[in-house]
């Protein structure tokens, strides 16, 4: 088994997966068991990201212009290299509209955070970000580890806690104590900042969760190694479902983007962008689909070894 430095174990177990109370694609509630595993106690860091580069020469999809015949109907000019970057607007705008605070940023990737002219410098014990899945997955393969599955990352998530809206209950900020990094104020224009932090934070700046995990609430989105769909219903099995590994690649395609057929992996936990008024997605239920090609400021990843058999 590789090093399980810098990891916790979680004890194999059954649990209530999902959520009923927010959104609908955490639904339904649903028990599931998995076997015990060792995850990593915080994200993987810009420091831990790098030696990894410096030991392999890997580049990361960022650090490659895109295809345009990966995305019909992309100017030749957006061809260059970049990453989706967090930009604030300069006035009032809707909720239904991402692109608005999104953007496409040449030369912004996992070295450079916010694009030309920045740096992890500052930043090495931060979450590293701007990672794609196979970005991800290469870490991991390099590490003698995995990717978490969903079920696997939730229950790590939360802490022992059965049923419970968040990582250590069922209040966000318990008599105002901020528990993790995420948007306070009327997103996307007012950033309060109560939490000291306007993009990541370095990791173990937050309490862990009763299993001594941290950042697996807000921070950074994390990857996990499940395609996308959605939960089975209740009563559609016979029994407790073990290990769920997700659903089948071909079905996690976006049936809104026909013309982008790039299948999609399960993002868990958040990040400092999810606010009370947008994205409710601080929670260990919480899920939402992204395409394995992506890479933005808010998305990361940690890592798990199984036990034998898991």
């Amino acid at each position: 088994m590789s090093s399980t430095a810098g990891m916790t174990r979680i004890e194999g177990r059954d649990f209530a997966m999902g959520s009923a109370r927010f959104y609908p694609e955490e639904a339904p509630v649903r028990r599931v068991r998995v076997d015990g595993f060792w995850i990593d106690e915080t994200p993987v860091t810009n420091r831990r990201f790098a030696a990894f580069v410096r030991e392999t020469g890997y580049v990361t999809d960022a650090e490659i212009a895109p295809d345009p015949r990966d995305y019909p109907g992309m100017p030749a000019s957006m061809a260059k290299a970049g990453s989706l970057v967090f930009q604030p607007p300069k006035g009032p705008v809707s909720l239904d509209a991402p692109l608005s605070w999104w953007a496409f940023t040449f030369g912004a990737n996992w070295r450079r955070p916010h694009g030309k002219g920045s740096s992890t410098l500052s930043l090495q014990d931060h979450p590293v970000v701007h990672v794609s899945y196979r970005d991800a997955e290469a870490y991991a393969a390099w590490a003698g580890q995995s990717l978490p599955t969903e079920a696997e990352w939730e229950l790590a998530a939360r802490g022992g806690l059965e049923d419970a809206d968040f990582a250590w209950g069922d209040a966000l900020a318990p008599s105002g104590r901020m528990l993790c990094n995420y948007w306070q104020g009327d997103f996307p224009l007012q950033n309060l900042r109560l939490d000291g932090f306007e993009r990541t934070s370095p990791v173990r700046r937050f309490p862990p969760n009763g299993y001594g995990v941290h950042d697996m609430i807000g921070n950074v989105w994390e990857w996990t190694s499940d395609w996308w769909s959605l939960p089975i219903p209740k009563g559609a099995g016979c029994c407790v479902p073990k290990n769920p590994r997700g659903g089948l690649m071909e079905d996690s395609l976006d049936p809104g983007q026909p013309d982008v057929p790039i299948p999609r992996k399960v993002l868990k936990g958040g990040s400092h962008l999810c606010a009370e008024n947008y994205c409710q997605r601080y929670r260990p239920a919480a899920r939402i689909p992204q395409t394995v090609e992506s890479a933005t400021s808010h998305i990361g990843f940690r890592c798990v070894i199984r036990e034998p058999g898991a």
